[in-house]
């Protein structure tokens, strides 16, 4: 390790870049500037080998990480892009090998209910398993490990980084972490034994045996149920629901801290029936308590044609949570809404005020309401 850095940058300024680089917002390779900072190079650093695969014959291998199940053939890749069959061994192209690395407040994950007004480590590698016609991120997310700017970043590194600048919390985000799965989970276990938390923002495209795997060092999530029907994620995400629908049961039922998000794009999954159906969903699996996130949709990537959510079906949506008796409902993507604020669900009163990812007073002792003392369920230590 600091051989490493007497070759590139010290850690301290390693961090200064990749703070600077995250105040731009949305993720763009192009706006990270780390060529100062480090050797960034287009590419993957070396090949390690993949878990959850099988062999087939004639050299073809079957990957088990998540519900897709591709069977590649020798010196090919799966749908995911940085997984590569050769010579009937499986390879992963994402260990240490990140195309960002940011430190943003744990509000842009987004969690509400984790360590308000902390920040988390948030790191990205090339590649998804999905293919979102509104992916915000879809530069790197629907390429390979040759067409982005990445840096070698061990797990052992990132850790250590979180430890040195007192960052509470690493987050793997931006991509779908499934598909940097050896990455996360390496960096994770390490994380865990030094008493750093780990999260992920998932589209919870994901096998049971590997989630089972990563749930032992996972402490917060925010998954993406991005609607609720499977004519709507054959369409838009070139996944299916159910998958999504298990993997939210199970962090749920293992007692991993749990948000959710949900982009309302309109005249694809904002009408009032879907809307409904996924907010009762939600109550009679997941509980009234969980928070969830319902974002408003800015016209990008093969969804140019459609206008942005008026602010007027995001307040429907949220009134249908509400009577449906959902606790905990957010407005993302619009700042300044009532909306953004934590209320408590016994006596109303303000608990935690937010406009975008600027925190104000946190009416909380010991994780109850500072007023009526009414437990408000959440991470907050």
């Amino acid at each position: 390790m600091d051989l490493f850095f007497e070759r590139v940058i010290s850690r301290r300024n390693f961090l200064k870049k990749c703070c600077l680089a995250a105040v731009g917002g949305a993720l763009v390779p192009k706006l990270v500037k780390f060529g100062e900072a480090q050797d960034a190079k287009f590419g993957f650093i070396k090949r390690k080998k993949a878990l959850y695969y099988e062999k087939l014959p004639k050299e073809k291998v079957k990957c088990l990480l998540c519900p897709r199940g591709c069977v590649v053939p020798e010196g090919n890749r799966g749908f995911c892009r940085v997984r590569e069959n050769s010579h009937g061994e499986y390879y992963t192209l994402t260990h240490s090998n990140p195309c960002a690395v940011h430190n943003d407040p744990i509000e842009k994950k987004p969690l509400f209910h984790f360590l308000p007004k902390t920040t988390a480590l948030s790191i990205a590698t090339a590649g998804c398993n999905f293919t979102c016609k509104n992916c915000q991120n879809w530069s790197i997310s629907q390429a390979n490990p040759e067409q982005t700017v990445n840096y070698e970043v061990s797990p052992d590194l990132l850790v250590d980084l979180a430890l040195e600048y007192k960052i509470p919390t690493i987050a793997y985000t931006y991509t779908e972490p499934t598909i940097f799965f050896e990455y996360m989970l390496e960096s994770a276990k390490i994380a865990k034994k030094k008493g750093v938390l780990n999260m992920y923002h998932s589209n919870g495209y994901i096998n049971h045996e590997p989630l089972y795997a990563l749930i032992p060092y996972l402490d917060g999530a925010n998954v993406d149920l991005k609607g609720f029907s499977n004519e709507f994620y054959l369409d838009i995400t070139g996944g299916t629901l159910h998958p999504v629908l298990e993997t939210l049961k199970t962090l749920k039922k293992e007692g991993v801290w749990l948000e959710i998000t949900n982009l309302v794009i309109p005249t694809r999954n904002d009408s009032e029936p879907m809307l409904k159906e996924l907010c009762q969903w939600i109550k009679n699996e997941l509980g009234v308590d969980t928070p969830v996130h319902f974002s408003r949709f800015y016209p990008q990537y093969k969804l140019q044609n459609l206008p942005s959510t008026p602010i007027k079906t995001l307040q429907k949506t949220a009134e249908i949570a509400h009577t449906i008796g959902l606790h905990y409902i957010y407005i993302g993507n619009v700042p300044g809404m009532p909306e953004e604020n934590t209320y408590c669900p016994a006596c109303g009163k303000v608990i935690i005020e937010r406009r975008g990812y600027s925190i104000g007073a946190i009416n909380l002792q010991n994780g109850t309401c500072k007023f009526c003392k009414n437990k408000i369920p959440g991470r907050w230590k």
